[in-house]
């Protein structure tokens, strides 16, 4: 999964989207990765939002509730 060309999909249809690594919970054992997906083309300031053990999951959880909300982007 190209999580590079995903993103970019997503910010051309004006969503912003941001991957986050926290050192922090990294070093406690916590789910340390955090994607979130917002901006104008959300309906009703959805926010999209996951913390997770790695992207991939962040990805397993946020990519369907984007394709609910009618966001395309290669798989």
């Amino acid at each position: 999964m190209d999580v590079v060309a995903i993103m970019e999909a997503l910010a051309g249809q004006g969503v912003t989207v941001l991957f986050k690594a926290d050192a922090e919970r990294m070093a406690e054992g916590r789910r340390c990765w955090t994607f979130v997906a917002s901006g104008a083309p959300l309906r009703d300031d959805v926010l999209v939002r996951t913390d997770a053990a790695s992207v991939e999951q962040c990805l397993e959880v946020c990519l369907p509730r984007l394709r609910e909300l009618g966001f395309s982007f290669p798989e």
